[in-house]
């Protein structure tokens, strides 16, 4: 597992049931979500004592450390008001409503009742509005590790982005409509703040370098990218000033994501294309960024992120096929999903002057793409798998020539393409190698938004 997650756990069990049987069901439970990477907070296993001892010994013991979600182990039948009496002071956490199974033994199969236990709970639990997703062992069957393992990293991203917060260089670029988002609803509903900060900022950072500053910066790219042709210095030096500044903003705000003005911002008033410095930037943090002022571009990423724990990168449609579509990016990309060593090509887009242009070629292979949307105070996630190749050769207009070919990918879709298409919700995806389809599922479930 790329990132730590950690859980709570109890098990339960009727006070009628041997002891010991409850107790190797829940130990053999823990080794499974142990073999998983998740770090647990257990507590022994609960049963309906009527004092409810065992039940407030549970609730101070799992209140002594944090934890991302709450493991409900229902390894035999338990009345249910024990097993709220138990979590109800971790309503605010996601939980996993786990139904074990019996043994074999002697020739005969043993059980406990476990889904007496959870199908008494599953549906008062969601009329009581707790978060959680419910699952079971099937009769002689292994629980299914796959299913733990992505509720585990969508509950884990659902804390994470509750506290997560983006950068926001500058507002509205172009006037794009699409990068829009509502303050309130989205803090409410998914969970990150956006911090905006003016690009004069960054701009006062840049100039106050000095040639020794961005010495190391220069020197990381030379010895690091491969250059088709020589850069002109000054765009070696304004690349590693820029990279420096937002570094420095980044680390002294905290932010996970940055999205930034950038036809109207860096490249308009600093005449600079900064496709060199964010892939400077990726390089050396793990940050997602996004150009444009894309707002639910960045909440996409954070999501992406914390799912998988990939760069979520982003892409732009460029053509769509019968199949699929062609999608890429004229700037840059992190050097996590390049094929090969980044490759870096100095050119000029229109009037923006000369940049750092990175066009490496991408990784090929299965792929996610997804993209966060909202009308009003009703949030929902596109997302699309698909088979990810090497495109057809093309360039976009516009370029200093000879052209290049910029960093893209061919992408046959699973299902219609035109199903996808008339539910496109902007014009820049995130980006993920694999099949992540679950993951974003459990996270949609928790966060209670659609998955379209």
């Amino acid at each position: 597992m790329d990132q730590k997650i950690t859980a709570g756990f109890v098990g339960f069990g009727e006070v009628n049931t041997p002891r010991e049987i409850i107790e190797k069901k829940c130990r053999d439970a823990l080794s499974l979500l142990k073999s998983l990477g998740i770090v647990v907070r257990n507590t022994g296993p609960v049963s309906d004592d009527p004092a409810g001892s065992q039940a407030d010994r549970a609730i101070a013991e799992l209140k002594k450390d944090d934890f991302d979600f709450l493991v409900v182990c229902v390894a035999g039948w338990i009345p249910s008001w024990a097993v709220l009496r138990v979590i109800e002071p971790f309503k605010h956490k996601p939980m996993l409503l786990w139904g074990l199974t019996g043994y074999a033994e002697k020739g005969r199969f043993v059980t406990t009742a476990d889904q007496a236990g959870t199908t008494a709970l599953n549906k008062p639990l969601r009329d009581m509005n707790f978060r959680f997703k419910y699952m079971v062992n099937r009769l002689g069957e292994k629980a299914n590790r796959e299913e733990i393992l992505s509720f585990a990293r969508a509950a884990a991203a659902l804390e994470k982005l509750r506290r997560a917060k983006i950068g926001m260089a500058g507002y509205r670029d172009m006037r794009l409509y699409g990068t829009l988002y509502d303050g309130v609803s989205l803090k409410g509903r998914i969970g990150p703040e956006i911090e905006h900060f003016d690009l004069l900022e960054i701009v006062q950072l840049m100039e106050s370098l000095t040639d020794a500053d961005i010495a190391a910066p220069i020197s990381q790219a030379r010895k690091n990218w491969k250059f088709i042709r020589e850069p002109k210095p000054e765009t070696l030096r304004k690349t590693a000033r820029l990279y420096l500044a937002l570094k420095h903003k980044i680390e002294e705000r905290g932010y996970e994501a940055i999205s930034y003005s950038d036809v109207d911002g860096v490249k308009k008033l600093i005449k600079f294309a900064p496709a060199g410095a964010l892939t400077l930037l990726h390089d050396n943090l793990a940050v997602c960024s996004i150009p444009e002022n894309d707002s639910m571009g960045a909440v996409t990423q954070l999501m992406t992120r914390f799912l998988t724990g990939q760069a979520a990168a982003y892409l732009e449609f460029y053509e769509f096929t019968r199949k699929g579509a062609l999608m890429g990016v004229p700037d840059y990309v992190p050097g996590e999903i390049v094929a090969g060593k980044v490759t870096v090509l100095p050119n000029a887009f229109g009037d923006f002057g000369e940049g750092l242009l990175n066009v490496s070629k991408l990784k090929t292979g299965r792929v996610t793409i997804a993209r966060l949307g909202y009308n009003g105070n009703d949030y929902y996630l596109h997302v699309m798998t698909g088979t990810a190749k090497t495109p057809l050769r093309w360039e976009e207009a516009g370029w200093a020539p000879p052209a290049p070919l910029l960093p893209s990918l061919e992408i046959d879709f699973d299902s219609e393409p035109e199903d996808f298409i008339q539910n496109v919700l902007g014009q820049h995806y995130i980006l993920a190698y694999g099949d992540q389809l679950r993951q974003y599922r459990d996270l949609c479930s928790l966060l209670d938004i659609r998955l379209i």
